[in-house]
């Protein structure tokens, strides 16, 4: 759900439910790194309220649209790390993690 403003575009607060601190951060992380990203941070209303708002503001561009860009580009960085990690596993098995561990396959 978006709370911005209809006269600045490039301000909004998001709040997303049934996601943490682990979401949030990461999302948070990333819009800093975007250029067009003058603010950025979030909060977590209650503990036990299953939910986080997210604020950005922007040099200008649309705030939802920014945010959108971020959430590919967090999706991107996840993906890159998951087949990062799977080839490690794999050579790992492969070589000489099985030997060195006294496994039979």
């Amino acid at each position: 759900m978006e709370h911005g403003s209809f006269q600045d575009p490039s301000q909004a607060t998001f709040s997303v439910t049934d996601e943490d601190h682990t979401l949030a951060n990461s999302l948070r992380f990333i819009l800093n790194q975007d250029p067009r990203v003058t603010f950025c941070g979030y909060s977590i209303p209650h503990p036990a309220d299953a939910r986080v708002n997210i604020r950005v503001q922007t040099t200008g561009d649309v705030a939802g649209e920014v945010l959108k860009d971020s959430c590919q580009d967090l999706m991107l960085v996840c993906q890159h790390v998951r087949s990062t990690f799977d080839q490690a596993v794999m050579e790992f098995k492969n070589k000489e993690g099985l030997k060195s561990m006294n496994i039979r396959q």
